[in-house]
């Protein structure tokens, strides 16, 4: 194998772990909100958009290929989006 493939070889795989990092951290803020609000007593009202951004995160099916996290990273934000703008708009 030559040193230009191996140096390939490591650069993906270092952008997959990071982004793998991003979608975990996204994860874990998603279900660190969504407690948040049960806690404060606000009502979650959409469930499914908890539920389903974790489903899309642990399931095989995606939109791009699973080494490239992006659209997990994307699907979870737009999550924790819509539970803060829930939080915001009861809260405040």
């Amino acid at each position: 194998m030559s040193s230009e493939l191996r140096i390939l070889l490591a650069v993906a795989a270092v952008l997959a772990v990071l982004t793998l990092a991003a979608a975990v951290t996204l994860a874990v803020r998603l279900v660190r909100a969504r407690r948040d609000l049960r806690r404060a007593g606000l009502p979650v009202e959409n469930r499914w958009v908890f539920w389903a951004a974790l489903g899309y995160l642990v399931l095989p099916v995606d939109l791009l290929p699973d080494p490239v996290f992006l659209d997990d990273i994307g699907v979870l934000l737009l999550a924790l989006r819509s539970l803060r703008r829930k939080s915001a708009a009861v809260g405040g």
